[in-house]
């Protein structure tokens, strides 16, 4: 998915944050997902549609 199909805008990107320990969010546009910033959490967000999913239970460990 391209950048333009993620359409993740600033403002949202500004206040995302990691919901299992409230880091912020770097974008992977190649893997269209939302990866937590946090050396201790690691985990990555799926983006679906353009929506992104901020559930732990559907978040994938990179650690």
């Amino acid at each position: 998915m391209s950048e333009a199909a993620m359409d993740l805008s600033a403002e949202f990107l500004a206040i995302a944050a990691c919901p299992a320990c409230h880091a912020k969010f770097a974008v992977d546009y190649d893997r269209s997902e939302l990866v937590c910033t946090s050396a201790t959490c690691g985990l990555t967000y799926p983006v679906e549609d353009g929506i992104p999913v901020l559930l732990v239970d559907q978040a994938r460990g990179t650690l």
